[in-house]
């Protein structure tokens, strides 16, 4: 850090506990088809953002292969979901829409709505209607000669869906901008015709908007009161550009703006269906992004008044901030700047916090949009006194795509502290670079363009000279993470990792979407204390080009491995329900369970594979727990009597994020969850390459060529699209029945490709059958190359004795497949008093 950095004046946010501004809304992180199919993205990973609305095609419409409102249904739902908002007119298959005048528009939307009224007699009310999508730009173009048919159009649209469902909710005008002129006469026209939507909806898609949208609502809500309407809620229905997307330094931004005003929001659809909106990696892992989602999501309570330092201006510090009273905390999210921040914290009631307060900073920052992020580190944590009810808190600043989550509650226990370990950055384009060439990358000039960290990256990485080198300086021996930042432009590759001059390891890189649609590539390295120098290159030899190996680079991370990945998950930390309560009064926080009372916490895998999962708590009495690791239940967790106790279940986890869910006994109190990578385990999974394994019909085994990542350079394609067509696993001996996990290595590069700036990707299934047993559908999405392998788990309930388990798709292709892993879901179950 400069001397000049060091004494940077503050940026200084104030916060006012005392300032209520209404109950938590929570409708910021609302996605346009950030869900596909059944199962894209994981079920957990949807659960834990919690978006309460998502905006998604009409069924069986041709706008895109997937994100039928219909089929994403019920996980939505099952996931917290509150609304599914129906893009009509994405019935047509070009865009903009194809124009085949208004009756035929009106046959399709009376299909589309007798389909969801037969489909969803129960719930039909949580699927609200848009009849027109930016008619500002599509049909409705010129307001001058079109603005009568357009009144028109909609009152015969509105009218139809009321003819087949009477309580219909209607969601518009739906326009690309706020356009107060179109909207007065809109509004005055539907008010005089009973034709006024129930939602008002347009969007904010311009870096600008984070100047202006206030200054939209505000006039909207005039025009209401002016109009004697509403006030009608709202739903800002797609907004943001591509470099906000997966950054939470950008997010905070748009999220502390529709808080505010409490209406609902959708992020927009820039890329391809069923990745929450650039926030979801692979299928079921977060990104940085993701995880503010998540903080956004566990926030209850009344929100407060936040002041920043300079409300309404793009790519600057902002905030939101909520007191839960009941649970006695305040937290603040915040993020956006580049200099420190201060926290001014006031109105902090000694009646809720006492005078001493536990303030933990958690950190979460920009991974990619393919990069994976785990837990978020408290990165500062103190005991402090309050007077007068105020507090500072200062934030570490420096990187302008972080955020941070501050939780002020009051004291108990142990002091808190920090748990981030030793990391250092360093960008590529400021390394040296040897037949290599660094491009702007400006996304405040073009916010259509993905993040770039630095807004610069290095490409042209296609010589056989052709190296990114750096220094770094490392505290102690021991062994480091480097992650590399990367696109690798829909074909997997390798680089050859030197240290001090000599070959050190081959970087595999996974295919992502394009050269700035960053992934992320973790290796280890053992080095000792001191200054070393790291270098990316494109040949091993200095002559031969690896395959694949012309990948751009944005910025490389060095972190500290300090032993088995291990994140703690304090009761603060748990989504409650059913009459969950937290207890202060104890020597620590603790959640009092009992009846239908639950505790929900998220946790995150970096690699498939056991991990310990040991609970913390005192038992009023013995008696059983009744955990769920996303949904299955874990057998045999007990209190074994009255008393404090632990209990600890080795479960296989996939990479990425679980949901675990925990009940009890009456009166016991659960202090914590703690996670533990149990590696020593894995040998209990049973692994086959999947040409080994006995294939049927057209089954056949491919030789791996160029980058791949195929394991022993070969796979298994043509698999499906017959039901004969199959892989057949055989089970082990010791593998009776139960529940297992079954992880596919799977490859799926199957996309459509007219849509003009939507990547049109499409999902592709296998039918896990049983032989004796049942059938269980796995769903592997994209992944951009047909060589490119990720592993995908799905849950299996075995019922025969030693009955194989056969992979295939008798109505379509599969995809490829690399190798398979069967494991036991849950190894051992250890209680103690």
């Amino acid at each position: 850090m400069t001397p000049a950095r060091a004494q940077a004046a503050p940026d200084v946010v104030a916060v006012d506990f005392a300032q209520r501004t209404g109950p938590v809304h929570g409708g910021a992180t609302g996605m346009l088809y950030g869900l596909s199919d059944p199962g894209v993205p994981g079920d957990s990973l949807l659960a834990g953002a919690r978006p309460r609305t998502v905006a998604q095609k009409a069924p069986d419409g041709d706008q895109h292969p997937n994100g039928d409102a219909l089929k994403i249904a019920d996980g939505f739902f099952a996931a917290g979901g509150e609304e599914i908002v129906v893009y009509m007119q994405d019935v047509y298959s070009q865009w903009p829409y194809e124009n085949l005048g208004i009756d035929d528009y009106l046959a399709k939307v009376d299909t589309m709505v007798r389909k969801v009224v037969r489909d969803r007699p129960r719930d039909k009310d949580r699927f609200v209607w848009v009849p027109f999508n930016e008619p500002d730009g599509i049909w409705y173009q010129d307001w001058n000669a079109l603005k009568d048919k357009f009144f028109s159009d909609w009152k015969r649209v509105v009218e139809r869906i009321r003819s087949i469902d009477p309580t219909a909710r209607i969601v518009g005008p739906n326009e690309a901008r706020y356009n107060p002129g179109r909207l007065r006469d809109f509004l005055t026209w539907a008010r005089d015709n009973d034709s006024l939507p129930d939602i008002m909806a347009w969007h904010e898609l311009s870096r600008g908007s984070l100047a202006d949208y206030r200054g939209h609502y505000q006039h909207y809500r005039a025009l209401e009161r002016e109009l004697g309407i509403g006030p009608l809620p709202i739903n800002i229905d797609e907004y943001g550009n591509r470099r906000d997307m997966s950054v939470p330094g950008q997010m905070i931004q748009w999220i502390s703006l529709f808080e505010d005003t409490k209406v609902d929001a959708d992020m927009a659809y820039w890329t391809y269906a069923g990745n929450l909106d650039d926030h979801a990696v692979r299928t079921r892992q977060a990104n940085g992004g993701w995880w503010l989602l998540k903080w956004y999501a566990d926030l209850t309570g009344q929100t407060v008044r936040v002041t920043p330092p300079q409300p309404d201006v793009p790519d600057t510090v902002q905030a939101v901030a909520a007191l839960d009273e009941a649970a006695r905390r305040g937290t603040v999210l915040v993020g956006g700047g580049s200099a420190p921040v201060r926290l001014d914290l006031t109105g902090l009631d000694p009646a809720v916090f006492g005078r001493q307060v536990d303030v933990v900073v958690s950190r979460t920052s920009w991974t990619g949009y393919e990069g994976d992020a785990l837990k978020p580190s408290v990165v500062a944590a103190r005991r402090a006194a309050t007077t007068g009810g105020r507090l500072s808190v200062d934030l570490p600043g420096g990187d302008v795509m972080a955020a941070y989550r501050v939780t002020i509650v009051p004291s108990s226990g142990p002091a808190p502290a920090a748990d981030a370990p030793w990391t250092t950055s360093v960008e590529a384009e400021s390394a040296t670079l040897t037949a290599a060439q660094a491009y702007d990358q400006d996304t405040t000039a073009d916010p259509q363009r993905y993040a770039t960290s630095g807004k610069r990256d290095v490409g042209s990485m296609n010589q056989a000279a052709s190296a990114v080198t750096f220094p770094v300086t490392v505290p102690r021996a021991g062994r480091y993470r480097l992650g590399v930042y990367h696109g690798a432009n829909k074909t997997p590759g390798r680089h050859a990792l030197f240290v001090d001059g000599a070959l050190n390891q081959i970087v595999q890189y996974s295919a992502n979407l394009g050269w700035t649609y960053r992934g992320r590539t973790d290796v280890l390295l053992d080095l000792t204390a001191g200054t070393h120098r790291l270098s990316l290159r494109t040949s091993a030899d200095g002559t031969a080009l690896l395959p694949g190996s012309d990948i751009t680079l944005d910025k490389f991370d060095l972190t500290e491995v300090t032993g088995p990945a291990r994140a703690a998950f304090p009761a603060d930390e748990a989504r409650l329900s059913g009459g969950a309560r937290l207890d202060r009064s104890g020597a620590w926080p603790a959640i009092v369970l009992g009846g239908g009372a639950r505790a929900t916490f998220f946790v995150a895998a970096a690699e498939d594979g056991y991990h310990d999962l040991t609970l913390s708590y005192r038992a009023a009495r013995a008696g059983d727990l009744d955990v769920r690791v996303d949904g299955r239940a874990v057998q045999g967790v007990r209190a074994t009597r009255q008393g404090d106790g632990t209990s600890r279940a080795r479960v296989y986890l996939p990479a990425g994020i679980s949901k675990v869910e925990v009940g009890g006994p009456q009166g016991l109190n659960l202090r914590e969850l703690v996670t533990v990578r149990a590696a020593q385990a894995d040998g209990a999974v049973h692994r086959v390459e999947a040409e080994q394994a006995r294939l049927s019909g057209t089954a056949r085994v491919v030789g791996a060529t160029g980058g791949s990542n195929a394991s022993a350079a070969a796979y298994v394609g043509d698999l499906g699209n017959g039901a004969g067509n199959t892989i057949t696993l055989t089970r082990p001996a010791a593998f009776g029945p139960g529940q297992y996990v079954l992880v596919t290595h799977y490859a799926n590069a199957d996309r459509n490709t007219g849509h003009p700036y939507n990547t049109d990707v499409i999902s592709r299934f296998l039918d896990i059958t049983e032989t004796g047993g049942a059938t269980t559908r796995g769903v592997f999405r994209h992944n951009y190359a047909w060589d490119n392998f990720w592993p995908q788990a799905t849950p299996l309930t075995l019922t025969t004795a030693n009955g194989a388990v056969v992979l295939g798709n008798a109505a379509a292709y599969g995809p490829n497949v690399d190798r398979l892993e069967l494991a036991r879901f849950v190894l051992e179950v250890d209680n103690r008093a």
